[in-house]
């Protein structure tokens, strides 16, 4: 008797279960797309998609005035030649388009370009402490601004504040963002400092920044040797630019330590040595 009214029970209760969101994909996965397997592997399928709704929708009511939920690429994702949006990893984040400081800011008469400026600054961070990393087209879309004027905000912004701010160009080491590499080599080799403080003011990795040392290190040696900066880039496989850019940093090296010129081009050996040094401290701290 008590088996047949538990019987009863599940018959009349078990299907309440797949009147959901998760039901409606499950039955969608069995008819349109038979040959993804059977019942385990649909009802995984759902687990994990409605996870991801989890993830990237999540509830308004804990947004604040001013706040928006964007999708970005995760920090940690691998970029690679021709590897298109739709194979990168993508993390949601929270922003803050507007900040109660902003309008007060505005009323104490804090010029709009300054106001702009500080957003497109605060919008690269904000992504980045959530694991993710915007670029400037994204900035310029949240912000209804030009690609072009985000760029110059960020240029000021880092002149300014001697920061780099952590855009999917400087953190996944792609497109036309060579600056950061730059900025990297003249905190080390230029101010003297540690591979952490430069890690910390470049939200760069201690990897990243070792790897930066190498590069310029190769293009140094190749220079020593007579290359050109085209047999150089087919070399290193670097761009030109970059080259290029690299190039100008040795001159500066060069101008600032004119009693090494005394000795030929003893001034590359001078800076081979000193590199080695960062490098080998650098090994050492990402180590412990």
């Amino acid at each position: 008797m008590m088996r047949k009214e538990l019987s009863n029970a599940q018959a009349n209760y078990n299907p309440q279960f797949y009147k959901s969101f998760e039901g409606a994909l499950e039955a969608f996965f069995s008819e349109e797309c038979p040959q993804l397997g059977g019942g385990r592997t649909r009802r995984l399928l759902v687990d994990v998609i409605r996870s991801m709704v989890g993830e990237f929708f999540p509830s308004t009511t804990c947004l604040t005035a001013g706040q928006t939920p964007w999708t970005c690429v995760h920090k940690d994702a691998r970029s690679s030649y021709a590897k298109t949006i739709c194979k990168t990893r993508l993390t949601p984040v929270v922003l803050d388009l507007v900040k109660p400081a902003d309008i007060k800011d505005r009323a104490a008469g804090v010029s709009l370009k300054d106001l702009r400026k500080e957003a497109v600054a605060r919008l690269f961070q904000q992504a980045y402490q959530q694991d993710g990393v915007l670029t400037c087209a994204e900035v310029a879309i949240l912000l209804k601004l030009g690609v072009s004027t985000v760029s110059l905000y960020v240029n000021e912004w880092e002149e300014e504040n001697q920061q780099i701010l952590p855009r999917r160009g400087t953190i996944h080491d792609m497109g036309p963002t060579l600056t950061h590499k730059r900025q990297i080599i003249e905190k080390l080799v230029f101010e003297g400092k540690s591979v952490e403080v430069v890690c910390r003011e470049t939200c760069h990795s201690p990897e990243a920044v070792l790897r930066y040392i190498t590069s310029f290190k190769q293009i140094l040696l190749c220079r020593r040797k007579g290359l050109e900066k085209a047999d150089i880039s087919f070399a290193t496989k670097m761009s030109l630019r970059l080259v290029e850019e690299y190039f100008d940093l040795m001159d500066d090296y060069r101008k600032q330590h004119p009693h090494l010129e005394t000795e030929g081009e003893m001034w590359i050996n001078d800076l081979v040595k000193n590199l080695e040094k960062i490098s080998t401290l650098g090994k050492d701290k990402t180590n412990n």
